[in-house]
């Protein structure tokens, strides 16, 4: 797993760009990250159900090789979607809201 605020070998040398990696498990022995490169497209596909079981969402940027775990950021995103929407929290990001509500409840 990424920790957030450890230089790691994957923040590649490039363009400024800031990406999004998902890790997602896709059983008890496997997890794959799944890059993007753009936030609002990224969490509508987790509210979508694109991913299987998504365990964080690390931001990264290539030029200034910096990267944080925004998971959290990224439940309340998911939840005022949700409200806007008048739809319930989707079964399939239970685990992954309840993983990450922590920090964002006051």
């Amino acid at each position: 797993m990424l920790d957030a605020g450890v230089s790691t070998p994957i923040v590649p040398y490039g363009a400024d760009q800031t990406l999004f990696v998902v890790v997602d498990r896709r059983d008890e022995a496997t997890e794959i990250r799944i890059e993007r490169g753009d936030l609002d497209a990224t969490i509508s596909e987790l509210v979508a159900g694109c991913f299987n079981d998504p365990v964080k969402v690390i931001s990264f940027n290539t030029l200034e090789h910096w990267m944080k775990d925004i998971s959290s950021d990224v439940v309340g995103e998911i939840r005022a979607r949700c409200d806007i929407y008048g739809i319930e929290l989707p079964d399939y990001l239970s685990d992954f809201v309840e993983s990450h509500s922590q920090s964002t409840m006051k």
